[in-house]
Order: C-alpha cells, then structure tokens, then sequence
C-alpha cells in the first residue's frame, strides 16, 4: 500500500526528532502524499533535511503548509526545484521561496497552490511557471508583501486558474495571463489600481468569476465570450467589455450585487447573451452604506428574457423597490421561465407574509411558472 504520510508538529512533543526518525524508517519506493503542518516546533532547517530525505522516494504530493505567523520564515530548500521530479501535486502555504541558479523544473507537476507565499519578485514567479510543463490547476491567494507587482501566468496547459489578492496595495499590481486552454477561471481582488491583461483568448472556457475593483477591466471579458457559467461583480459595467461583444455560449449568469452600477450591469449581460437560461442575483453582500440603484425600464426586453430563460433566483430579498422591479420585469417578460426563487433573511413572520403576498400579485408570462419563496 502506497503510504500517505502526514506531520502535525501540534501532535508531538520532540516533532522534529520524530520526523527524522519516521521518514529514515520508511522504505516505501512510492509516497503518495508527504505532508508537513508546521508551528513553533519547527524551522526551515528541519525541512531542508526532510525534503533532502524524501528525495531518495518518488513523492507525488507535497504539502508544506505554515499554522502560524511566527514560523512564516521557513524557506524552502532549493532542492524542491530540480529534485521532485516525479511530483504531481505541490501545495505550499505561509512559505518563502529562494532565487535559484540552477534551472527550474517540474515535469510531472499537474496542480500548484500557493498560499501567502513570499517570492524573490516578478520574475522568479514567470520562470517557475514557465517551467511546469504539464500543469493543469493553479490557485493563488497572495499576501501583501510577496515581492511581486506582476504575477505573470504564461502556461499553455492550464485547465484550471484561480487568483485573489484582497489587500488595499498602494501600487498598480496585476496579472498577465496567456493560458488558452483554460476551462475555469476564477479572480477576486479589491485593488482598484490593480489590471489583468490577457494576452490570448480562451476559447474552451466552461466557468469563469470575475470579482474585481479596478477602474479599468482591460480585455478580461472580451477573451471569455465561449464561457457557459459566469459570474460577475464589477463596478463600471459600461466598461466591462467592447461593444458588440456576444456571449453565445452563456446559459447561466450569476450577478454578485456589491456594486451600485449592478442593474446596469445585468440589462448590459441579458441583452448580450441570446442563450441563457439561469439566472441568479446574490446579494449576501448589505448594501445599507450605500445608495440603492434606481431601476429605469429598459427600452425593449433582452432575447433571452423572452426566449431562453428558464430559472431565476434572488437571494437576501428584503422587499427593497429595486428589488420589486427587477422580479416583476423578468416574471413578465419570460415566456419560458419554469422556476422563480425569492429568498429571504427575514425573520419577522409578519413581513415575510406581507412580501409573499406582494410577489404572488406578480404577473407572470410564463403559464408553467413556479414561484417559490422562501
């Protein structure tokens, strides 16, 4: 049996002196998972040895992760970068990586998460990458001070790339992705200084969640057009992609209702998605500090309100105006719809009756149409 082999430095008293011990015993050829949760116990030395120990096996997986701020200086040993070769998987966390002059290499690796990671700066991050040939999935979430302004993902086999950055930077950081093969693309950021340049366009894209601050959305939505799944939080809709722009290929929407400019937004998408069919307005987030949107009625109702729409969900209803006149437009707009969600937060018996009443006055197009509220 291919052991999987997991230390927790919380679990023992002398962790280290365990660990040399429990990997010098181990004679497997073949370890599936080598993972290492790291605390006060532990320090970058201690890796060196394990990782120059591992090395004799063949490691699949590896995960380094840190559980605390005050071990977040553990470095890397450099031999992750050229002795792994048969690694599939590598997960680190709260890490510092090294410059390195031998060359990278990664043959076999096939999915990467970075984790508050610290890199040596921009270009150490293009030339790791560069250098996974094989890689398919890529998640980062980065921390405030990892030395990087452009995290530059150029990988022509990635199927898989989600990137978050949620710190207030002082600086035009961004990205710069040229992955066509990607599938699913998810980025969340709140830099509005920040950019995402894509250099070519995707056109196997299945999912892609756009969550972003910046002033400028630079061509991110005009190289998904192909996606089937979106979902969508952006502040300035009127920039969000070119004009004339269709998403053909769209069947289910999801507008994340942060932003001010949302039914702007929604109006812009339904008009440009002749195909779709499920639509979702999530509004987890409170919009108390900030003005409510006015609803204008639009000049003419989007194809696919007509045409193609068959679900329609709305999360958090709190029985606002806006709120009123975006049901009331899409119930008696789409010929087609089957299903109608309205959900609520509210607990007062009272008002959840009254706003029942309210939507079951709606007149709905649709002679199939289930409303369902709840």
């Amino acid at each position: 049996m291919v052991p999987r082999l997991i230390y927790n430095d919380d679990s023992y008293v002398s962790f280290p002196r365990f660990v040399d011990r429990s990997l010098l015993l181990h004679e497997a050829p073949v370890i599936e998972t080598l993972h290492f949760k790291l605390g006060l116990k532990s320090g970058a030395v201690d890796i060196g040895v394990w990782t120059r120990t591992a090395v004799k096996r063949v490691v699949r997986e590896l995960i380094i992760e840190i559980e605390c701020s005050e071990a977040s200086s553990v470095i890397v040993p450099r031999s992750l970068y050229t002795e792994f070769s048969m690694l599939v998987s590598l997960k680190l966390s709260k890490v510092i990586l090294v410059d390195v002059t031998c060359p990278i290499s990664f043959p076999s690796l096939k999915k990467l998460s970075l984790v508050f990671v610290k890199y040596p700066g921009d270009g150490f991050v293009q030339t790791m990458l560069s250098n996974c040939s094989v890689l398919e999935s890529l998640y980062v979430e980065q921390c405030p001070d990892d030395n990087v302004t452009i995290f530059t993902v150029k990988v022509p086999s990635l199927k898989s790339l989600f990137l978050e950055r949620l710190d207030f930077a002082d600086i035009e950081a961004g990205y710069v992705i040229d992955a066509p093969s990607l599938e699913s693309f998810e980025i969340l950021t709140i830099n509005d200084r920040g950019f995402c340049i894509i250099e070519n366009e995707m056109p196997n894209i299945v999912y892609a969640s756009v969550d972003v601050a910046y002033s400028n959305y630079g061509n991110i939505l005009s190289c998904i057009t192909w996606v089937k799944r979106l979902t969508l939080c952006i502040s300035s809709p009127e920039n969000a992609y070119p004009v004339g722009s269709i998403f053909c290929c769209l069947v289910y929407l999801e507008i994340l209702t942060w932003e001010k400019e949302w039914l702007n937004l929604l109006m812009r998408v339904l008009r440009d998605s002749p195909n779709l069919r499920a639509l979702t307005l999530d509004q987890e987030h409170s919009l108390e500090d900030q003005p409510r949107p006015c609803w204008i009625e639009p000049s003419s109702v989007p194809e696919c309100v007509i045409t193609s729409l068959e679900t329609f969900e709305l999360t958090d209803y709190e029985g606002a105006e806006e709120e009123k006149e975006v049901i009331s437009f899409i119930l008696r707009n789409a010929k087609c719809l089957k299903k109608a969600t309205i959900s609520t937060e509210c607990t007062d018996p009272n008002k959840k009756l009254k706003m029942l009443k309210e939507l079951s006055l709606f007149t709905r197009r649709s002679p199939t149409c289930q409303l369902e509220f709840d």
